[in-house]
């Protein structure tokens, strides 16, 4: 499947995401009505953590609604496939007992496919592995 989000929205997109991982255990309740910060330390600082960091990486990540253009997108990408697995899978690693697992597997399968449906995404793009003209081959 070809990748069909741009990297701009990817970009600003992220922001919201990252805000919103962060305030997570606060704004989301479970199905017995006990907010995820009152279930488990796991349930409270996972997205707080993954929170943050994407919201630094977007920061420092070569998208056009980044201020400092120096980490590349597509390490970017991975990282963003690798949190949103972690997130995806700590409600059923940690036992959340099936109260507030909702918010984080849908906010990990969010991250996974930003990971892989942006485009430059390293996992749907092809690499063009040519050299430049001037270069030697294996034929010179």
């Amino acid at each position: 499947m070809k990748p069909f989000i741009s990297t701009a929205f990817y970009g600003f997109f992220k922001y919201i995401l990252a805000l919103t991982l962060i305030a997570t255990p606060w704004l989301f309740k479970g199905f017995n009505g006990t907010k995820l910060a009152d279930i488990s330390s796991a349930a409270l600082l996972i997205p707080i953590y993954i929170g943050w960091l994407q919201l630094i990486m977007n920061i420092f990540s070569d998208t056009e609604a980044s201020p400092i253009r120096q980490f590349p997108i597509k390490m970017n990408m991975v990282l963003d496939v690798v949190m949103g697995f972690i997130l995806f899978v700590s409600p059923f690693l940690y036992d959340f007992k099936a109260k507030a697992f909702l918010p984080e597997v849908l906010f990990g399968a969010l991250l996974i496919f930003l990971g892989l449906f942006t485009k430059k995404s390293p996992f749907t793009s092809k690499e063009n592995h040519s050299s430049p003209q001037g270069l030697l081959s294996s034929t010179d």
